[in-house]
Parts: structure tokens; C-alpha cells; sequence
């Protein structure tokens, strides 16, 4: 069901928005950690690293996909804070086209590069045969992958986070049974486990397209809507795109680091995949209040809240501190039993190069969690440079930690490639946003018809300028500050009728 996100107090829209979008993070990450274990417990510790060496690889266009159809269904939440409805199906139709067009050139473009591009990484020659088989058959279901995600984000886009979820928790115990039948009962191994998510991503899909047909009005297209414009394309990819070569950069630095590894041996490699898999479902909790401020942000900017805004950032900074303690105290703790869990008996070297993964990442939660808030709140707004910026430095922190600290401290220098990025990145971000938070508001005056108001007692009459402001919905105890006026003294006589004033009935000439 849609949701107005410009009402009610900041703090808790988005703490209530933010929940379905973790535990789905949380489901959609055990799509990732069923295969792990299955493929750890079942096809051994050479198995899960050959699917531990495509991840890098995987994340460089899968993770494209993702933040490209992120980014289009900014404009449909900034159209739908604004009650705009011709603007958003035409977002809508317009990400429908790109999202295919894209989704069709990827497959093709990643099937036919993977073999190369597993070479070009140095994958260990014992792990090669596997992880072709695994990357290849990711690849071949891309369009299932990129058109849930965009589907899912248009859905969130009017506030509704919940149904998504539902879906997804539904597709998660699918995958669950197939991934056991594929590569246990049916012996297909890797390709089975990656054949099994790519089948439950396409049952999303369908899911989703039905919900939509059925109960979200808001969304539906007309063929009329299909005849999109240029300047309609070029905005969505002027803020998709950025959000897309933003993950791809980030990606690139986790190739970096895929490499090293590599050249390491598979111990290093099943450690880092392993911690990386217990590392992702503690980030869904920060990149969940980063996408819900995203969000929020993008709903108020077009309902022209800007005191909205400024509260609900810190707010869901707040927040991502707070979880970010509690995160990381869990995980330096007891993310030793919990990466066991994950492997077989007789591997207390991997599991001990994972858990020291995990202490490094868990002391740094609170900067990631800071990033994602302020990064997310930007590009609701539809700040795309800086955000984009923020991954270019990623990639510097990720690629130097792989070049120098891994040549000098191998693994235990690799793994601080995450941590480092954060602090690069926090460091561009903060500043950005406290210029955005500044110019929220500053509306520059519009061209309106003169509004004739009662004039001073003496002296020529004053005519007021006013500019409108986008329509929303608020409590009265948070409404708008008054419209900004500009005022313009003409001369009486040969502009304006003499009015009679002080509640008496005005004329024109």
C-alpha cells in the first residue's frame, strides 16, 4: 500500500520504513549465506571459495544493475511526494524501457566476458572450472535480478516497503528447497546453487508484477505512457547512472582485493568469503536506514519539506550509530562461532582469519553507518557528484590496502580495504551534505501573476510576487514555513485601478 512520507515524526517514518527494507536486506542476504553453506558443508571448502572468487566479479555488474534501477525510482518518489501522477507513470514507463534495454546488453555483455574476466583475476587453476560454471549461470539470469530490484525500489518509492519484503521472504524459503535439491539430491553443484537463486529471483518478479496489476493503481502504465521523452530518459540516467558506476567503482576496488586473495591461496579466499557473508548481514542494517533516508529524502524534497529533510538525516544518523555499536560488539565477540557455522570440522585456521575480518569491520561500523545516512539523503535529493565521488575514493582505500598493505601484512592487510574506504568516503561526505543542508529551501522566485493585496493607507499600492510551493501533506504542527514573497512597487495610476481600501470592495480599471 502506498505511504506519504511527508507526515508524521521524522524519527519514526523512517525507523518504520526502514524495518521491512532490513529484515528483506536480511532474507535477500540469505540468498547468498544458503549457498555458502550448502555449498561449504556439501561440496567442501574448494567449492565455496571457487563461489567466494566470483563475488568481486559478480558485484561489479550485478551491483551496476542494482544501483542504476535504484537510481530510477528516485525521480518516481520525488513525483509521487509531489502528487504528481502523469509524472509518476512516466518515470515508471521510462525505467520499464531502460531497465530491459540495459538488462538485455548486460547478460549478453557479462556471459560472453566471464571466462576472461576470471583469468584477468588470477583465479587459482583448481578453481577455475567451478567458478566459470557459478559466474555463467548469475550472469544468464541478470534480467531476473535487475528487474525485482527495480520493482521492488518503485514499490518502495511510494512508501510501501512491506510487500516487497513479503515477496521476498516467500522467494527466500524457495531458494532454501532448491538450493538442497539442486545440489543435493540432484548433484548439480555450483551451478545448481546459483541456478536455485536465479529461479527464486524470477518467482519475485512475477510476484511483484501481479501485486502491482492488482493493488498499486499508482504505478500502472498505459501504452500512451510507453511514448516516452528524451528529457524524461535523460533525467532518470542522469541520476541512475551515477548510482551505478558508483557500485561498479566500488567493485572495482573489491576486484583489487579478489586478486590478492587469490594469489594467497583458497584458505584466504574461504575466509574472506565466509566473513564477508556474516559482515553482509550486519551491513543490510545500515544500508536499510541509508535507502530509507534516501527515500524519505526524495519524498520531502518533492512535497517541499526541507525542515523534513534536515530532521529525519539526523535522525536516521542517530540510529545507524546506535546499531552500528550493537553490530559490532556482537560480532567482535562471537563472530568466531558464528563463522564456524558456516564450515566443517578441521578448519580453525579459516575460521580464525575470518572472525579476524570481522573485529577489523565490526570497530568501524559506526563510520559505515554515517555514510550510508548522508550518501543516501544525497542522492534522494538528486546530488548525484558527490555520492559518485564517494566511490572513486572507495575504490583508492580498497586498491591500496590490496597493493600495499597486502603486499606487507597479506591477509591482515587486505582485509583493512573496507574499513579505510569508509573513513575516505565519510571524510567527502560530511561536508557535502552540511552544503546541501544549507541550500535546502532557497527557492529562487518564479514568475507568477501579480496577486493584488490591500495596501498601505497612504502611497502606491504593493503587488506580492508569491511562489507557489508543491503541494504535501503535514500535520499542522510541522507545517511549511510561509511562501517566500518578493514585492515590486508599480506606479498608481497607469497600472492599477484606485482601490478603496480598508475592507471596502476594490475595482479595476
Amino acid at each position: 500500500m502506498a505511504n506519504v512520507l511527508t507526515a508524521g515524526r521524522p524519527w519514526k517514518v523512517i525507523i518504520v520504513f526502514a524495518i521491512p527494507l532490513l529484515v528483506g536486506n536480511v532474507v535477500q542476504q540469505l540468498y547468498q549465506v544458503t549457498d555458502a553453506f550448502v555449498v561449504g558443508r556439501t561440496l567442501g571448502v574448494d567449492a565455496l571459495a571457487a563461489v567466494g572468487s566470483t563475488g568481486s566479479l559478480l558485484f561489479l555488474l550485478l551491483g551496476f544493475a542494482w544501483g542504476l534501477t535504484s537510481g530510477f525510482a528516485i525521480p518516481t518518489a520525488q513525483a509521487f511526494g509531489a502528487r504528481d501522477q502523469p509524472a509518476v507513470r512516466r518515470s515508471v514507463a521510462t525505467s520499464v524501457l531502460l531497465t530491459t534495454a540495459v538488462s538485455v546488453v548486460l547478460t549478453v555483455v557479462a556471459v560472453a566476458a566471464t571466462g576472461p574476466a576470471l583469468e584477468l583475476l588470477q583465479t587459482p587453476d583448481e578453481l577455475m572450472p567451478q567458478a566459470r560454471t557459478f559466474a555463467t549461470v548469475s550472469f544468464a539470469g541478470a534480467i531476473a535480478t535487475m528487474f525485482y530490484n527495480y520493482l521492488a525500489s518503485a514499490v518502495r518509492a511510494i512508501g510501501d516497503s512491506r510487500t516487497p519484503l513479503v515477496f521476498l521472504a516467500v522467494c527466500c524459503v524457495l531458494n532454501v528447497v532448491l538450493v538442497v535439491a539442486f545440489v543435493n539430491f540432484l548433484g548439480l553443484g555450483v551451478g545448481g546453487a546459483a541456478a536455485a537463486t536465479v529461479a527464486s529471483q524470477a518467482v519475485s518478479v512475477v510476484l511483484c508484477l501481479e501485486y502491482v496489476r492488482r493493488r498499486v493503481p499508482a504505478l500502472h502504465i498505459s501504452r500512451a505512457d510507453l511514448r516516452v521523452r528524451r528529457a524524461d530518459v535523460l533525467h532518470h540516467l542522469r541520476l541512475g547512472l551515477p548510482m551505478g558506476f558508483q557500485a561498479s567503482i566500488i567493485a572495482i576496488g573489491a576486484l583489487a582485493v579478489q586478486t590478492r586473495l587469490n594469489g594467497l591461496g583458497p584458505d584466504a579466499v574461504a575466509a574472506f568469503t565466509t566473513g564477508a557473508r556474516v559482515d553482509g548481514l550486519a551491513v543490510t542494517l545500515l544500508a536499510s536506514l541509508g535507502l530509507a533516508v534516501s527515500t524519505f529524502a526524495a519524498q520531502n524534497h518533492g512535497g517541499g519539506r526541507p525542515d523534513r529533510i534536515r530532521t529525519g538525516v539526523v535522525h536516521g544518523a542517530v540510529m545507524a550509530v546506535g546499531g552500528s555499536i550493537v553490530i559490532g560488539v556482537i560480532f567482535i565477540v562471537a563472530g568466531g562461532a558464528i563463522v564456524r557455522g558456516f564450515l566443517g570440522q578441521g578448519e580453525d585456521e579459516v575460521v580464525g582469519m575470518a572472525h579476524h575480518m570481522l573485529i577489523v569491520n565490526g570497530s568501524l561500523y559506526t563510520v559505515l553507518g554515517v555514510l550510508f545516512v548522508l550518501r543516501g539523503a544525497l542522492q534522494g535529493l538528486g546530488h548525484t557528484v558527490v555520492p559518485t565521488m564517494t566511490g572513486a575514493v572507495e575504490l583508492v582505500g580498497r586498491v591500496g590496502a590490496a597493493i600495499v598493505l597486502g603486499a606487507s601484512f597479506g591477509y591482515a592487510g587486505v582485509i583493512w580495504g573496507n574499513p579505510l574506504a569508509w573513513l575516505f568516503a565519510v571524510v567527502l561526505l560530511v561536508p557535502a551534505y552540511l552544503h546541501a543542508r544549507r541550500t535546502l529551501g532557497r527557492t529562487p522566485v518564479s514568475a507568477t501573476e501579480p496577486v493584488l493585496v490591500e495596501g498601505p493607507a497612504e502611497g502606491p499600492l504593493v503587488v506580492e510576487a508569491v511562489v507557489p510551493m508543491p503541494r504535501c501533506v503535514a500535520d499542522p504542527s510541522t507545517s511549511p514555513q510561509p511562501p517566500v514573497r518578493r514585492r515590486r512597487r508599480l506606479l498608481h495610476s497607469s497600472v492599477v485601478a484606485p482601490v478603496r481600501r480598508r475592507g471596502r470592495r476594490r475595482t479595476r480599471a
